[in-house]
Formats: structure tokens, sequence, C-alpha cells
């Protein structure tokens, strides 16, 4: 999944073939991971964009049987958004059905983008 950013933007690098293990569990995201995929969203309260990809992201959750969606506030999180270098709202990251994290975008992504990293999460 790339990102879709302004020039002005520093571009997050995407992430993808061996996975590493993520913090990512039950506990961490407030419910269980999708069987397929897992669309994990860090947000913040004043993130005009942020609001444009929860949107998207859930959209894509309930179209697409086993992915679930869940939007993690930035600073509320600053302990996993330093472990994650996480430097922008929003980012997703795309978890495989183990946690694993398969993808990572900064900015608003395409819907085709979201569906081919969940595609790849497989």
């Amino acid at each position: 999944m790339r990102s879709t950013t302004p020039a002005s933007a520093v571009p997050e690098q995407d992430v993808a073939g061996d996975a590493e293990p993520g913090p990512f569990t039950e506990p961490v995201l407030g419910g269980p991971l999708g069987a397929r995929a897992t669309l994990v969203q860090f947000s913040s309260a004043f993130c005009a964009p942020c609001r444009a990809t929860r949107t998207l992201l859930s959209t894509v959750a309930s179209d697409v049987e086993g992915v679930a969606h869940y939007d993690i506030d930035a600073e509320s999180h600053l302990e996993l958004v330093r472990a994650l270098d996480i430097r922008r709202t929003p980012t997703t990251l795309v978890l495989d059905a183990s946690g694993r994290v398969t993808a990572r975008a900064g900015g608003v992504p395409r819907r085709e983008q979201v569906l081919a990293a969940v595609a790849a999460a497989n």
C-alpha cells in the first residue's frame, strides 16, 4: 500500500515482505483480529484526513468478509506510537490474521490500495 501524501509531507515507507510480529492483540486493539486482515488506523482529534480514512477503512471492513477495523487515538497511546514509529496521522497498518504488520501507509489511502493490501495479507 503506497502512501498518498501531499508533496510537503514526509512520506512513510511501505512495509512488505518479511513482516515483523506486531504488538497487536485483543487487549491492545479492544477487540478481536479479523479472520482475514485487520486495518489499524492511528488518528488524532483534529485531523481532517483521519475522518476520510476512518470512513474508507470502515467501509472496506464492512464490505470485505473477515476484515476488522480499529481506530486508535495516537495521543492516548504514545508508547505504542513510539514503538511503531508512527510519525503522522492518519497512519494505517494492515495486519495479517496473526497480528503481524504486512503493509503501512501515511495519509489517506485509496480504496484500491487498501483492497490490494488486504488481499496480500492472506
